[in-house]
């Protein structure tokens, strides 16, 4: 496990470090599309996002052996950002790594790292960084007929993220 430092922006503030590779787990290789591409010719916003959330949820319908949707509670996404590093696009596949930032009784905050190109060495740095957070609900609950009441996370999802890298939170500020 490994956790990056914050250094000095110009302006004197602390500034985010970019990870690298050695700081996440659980790879995948995702394959870029023509249409992720935008007008300028890199990667459009909305396909980072896309590859964030498939990344999570595959990550956990996989380690769970399960079909996460059909679980007692699922995790709904309350939070999702991405810092952009370098730019990515078509026709290159994105490798995608997870880490956690926070485990909770009912939510988790994930840390995922997209990398594009590079040697794979543990201190290649990443195109762009994601952070996403699931707030697991009550799945028997119609969420026409009211809020779903914030309940614990499943056994297996907690089991799921457990294995994975800690990322530390203070890599995040600024």
């Amino acid at each position: 496990m490994s956790s990056s430092s914050s250094s000095p922006s110009p302006a004197g503030a602390a500034r985010p470090t970019r990870p690298t590779r050695g700081d996440f787990g659980a790879w995948r290789t995702a394959t870029t599309r023509w249409a992720d591409d935008d007008v300028y010719g890199h990667m459009n916003n909305a396909a980072y996002f896309e590859l964030i959330d498939t990344a999570v949820n595959a990550h956990l319908a996989e380690a769970t052996g399960t079909d996460i949707r059909e679980l007692p509670a699922v995790g709904l996404v309350a939070e999702v950002t991405c810092r952009y590093f370098a730019e990515m696009g078509y026709p290159r596949p994105v490798e995608i790594g997870l880490a956690v930032e926070r485990l909770g009784r009912s939510s988790v905050t994930y840390r995922i790292g997209l990398f594009q190109g590079g040697d794979g060495r543990p201190e290649q740095p990443a195109n762009a960084e994601g952070r996403f957070v699931h707030v697991y609900v009550d799945n028997g609950v119609d969420p026409r007929t009211g809020p779903r009441p914030t309940v614990p996370l499943p056994d297996a999802v907690r089991r799921a993220v457990e294995g994975l890298p800690l990322l530390a939170a203070d890599d995040q500020a600024g």
